[in-house]
């Protein structure tokens, strides 16, 4: 297959299935660790009115989700990509951060809450879904 096709769909399947992971985890979140009393976690705009209620418990799944929906993704586009492993298991890492960033600004989480997401679960998940990849080979 031409590298720059399989590099393309290396990228592509990282992300979908990543966001799949990602996805995943917080539907089931709540059933593990149930929201605060009150709240309603199913719109962003109830997310926004109870995120006062939250406890620190209620930060890990979503933490959790980011982390390791960028690390499966990172770890998938490294195993497709024909060349430059670590590079495209960066890019997934650089798109969900982006998408982090989106998410701070749209929901009013606590600051260690968004310090601790944005600096932990996507760049250093994806590099090393990246140096696992290069060391397997």
């Amino acid at each position: 297959m031409n590298p720059y096709v399989r590099n393309t769909l290396s990228v592509i399947a990282g992300l979908l299935i990543g966001s799949i992971v990602n996805m995943g985890l917080i539907t089931i979140s709540g059933s593990i660790i149930p929201p605060p009393e009150g709240a309603d976690v199913t719109t962003v705009e109830g997310l926004k009115a109870s995120m006062h209620l939250f406890q620190p418990k209620h930060f890990v799944f979503p933490f959790l989700a980011h982390a390791l929906g960028t690390f499966v993704g990172a770890l998938l586009a490294a195993l497709i990509a024909a060349n430059h492993k670590l590079k495209f298991s960066l890019v997934i890492g650089a798109f969900f951060l982006a998408g982090g960033i989106a998410n701070v600004l749209m929901l009013p989480s606590p600051v260690w809450f968004n310090v601790l997401d944005l600096v932990g679960a996507y760049i250093p998940t994806s590099y090393l879904a990246g140096i696992l990849i290069i060391k397997k080979n």
